[in-house]
């Protein structure tokens, strides 16, 4: 098992676990964040933190100094904004990246995608096999299709050991994001269901999801594969928004909006936002209808059978986990 670990994005929630994790496991971990940047855990975990950006190569090429493995997942996220601005982080960032690990022995380079990447419909078991669209609804999406085929690109030309990892919605502790707007939205009594509610959430607790890491780095066989990843049992929307409102002691939402209708609303609203150039997105957008009122269930067969991946916990326990620390913090 490698040794160091040049983990991107580690000030974020996804990144700041795994580094956790490898640290637990007795591994290096070296990082790079911009200036301002909320550091305070990787300072506790005793990480390696280079001051800067990610765009500037002299940089990266330090951090990767005595580096095994790489963890990319930093990236701009969201539903709303130019593409371009998407494709910086996304892409151009994770191209920088990849040209620095050309010719260095590497044993993995984890590409950390989203299975946003498929198209924006009812799902129903779907596999890696499934085609991605050429054309993304929003520049996060877009740019994830991207970066995953520039990322296989250097491992097919420039022989970098690449493995992408498409997990679903994660969720647990120090989620300071999502699970916040969430909360507000359902103290606000702003939460309805689109549709019957009873449609599939893609939802992975993040510790789950960092055991699928150390496996695809694991693995010899990973190297070139993608892997879709949840938690691996039907979570519906209902299921998921009721488990929050019991977990903060707010009131259930019961309030629908029928699928069709919503879609019309989201159009409208995007429309009407692009004209006035606002830069925060409207209330309702297809890519919100998407995580909220489309039916989401990705098959995760492949990474069971190739990794051994299996679930350690269960979407309640996971959720207990969540709530547990979001009361904490409120």
């Amino acid at each position: 098992m490698p040794k160091h670990y040049f983990i991107t994005g580690a000030t974020g929630f996804v990144g700041g676990h795994i580094a956790e994790a490898c640290v637990g496991r007795g591994f290096g971990v070296c990082t790079i964040a911009r200036s301002g940047s909320d550091t305070s855990l990787l300072e506790k975990l005793g990480a390696t933190i280079h001051r800067g950006d990610l765009g500037d190569a002299a940089l990266v090429q330090r951090a990767l100094d005595g580096v095994n493995v790489v963890v990319h997942c930093a990236a701009k996220v969201g539903d709303w904004g130019p593409v371009e601005e998407y494709r910086a982080v996304n892409v151009d960032a994770l191209r920088g990246i990849l040209e620095a690990c050309k010719g260095r022995t590497l044993d993995r380079f984890v590409q950390m995608s989203s299975l946003g990447v498929y198209a924006a419909r009812h799902h129903h078991g779907t596999d890696e096999s499934e085609p991605l669209p050429a054309q993304h609804m929003d520049g996060y999406t877009q740019t994830k299709v991207e970066a995953e085929r520039l990322a296989l690109e250097y491992l097919r030309r420039d022989g970098v050991p690449v493995v992408v990892l498409r997990p679903g919605f994660a969720y647990g502790p120090r989620d300071r994001t999502v699970m916040n707007r969430l909360i507000g939205l359902l103290r606000a009594r702003q939460v309805r269901y689109l549709g019957n509610g009873e449609a599939a959430m893609n939802t992975i607790y993040v510790d789950n999801l960092v055991d699928a890491v150390f496996l695809a780095v694991q693995k010899p066989q990973a190297v070139g594969q993608i892997f879709n990843l949840t938690d691996g049992e039907h979570v519906s929307k209902r299921r998921f928004i009721e488990a929050i409102a019991d977990g903060m002691g707010i009131e259930k939402p019961t309030g629908s909006v029928p699928l069709w209708l919503a879609r019309i609303l989201a159009w409208a609203m995007e429309r009407r936002a692009r004209r006035q150039g606002a830069k925060e997105a409207p209330r309702l957008t297809q890519a919100r209808i998407k995580f909220l009122g489309l039916n989401l269930d990705f098959s995760i067969e492949k990474a069971k059978r190739e990794l051994g991946y299996q679930p350690r916990f269960s979407f309640d326990e996971g959720m207990s986990q969540t709530m547990a620390w979001q009361r904490q913090m409120a």
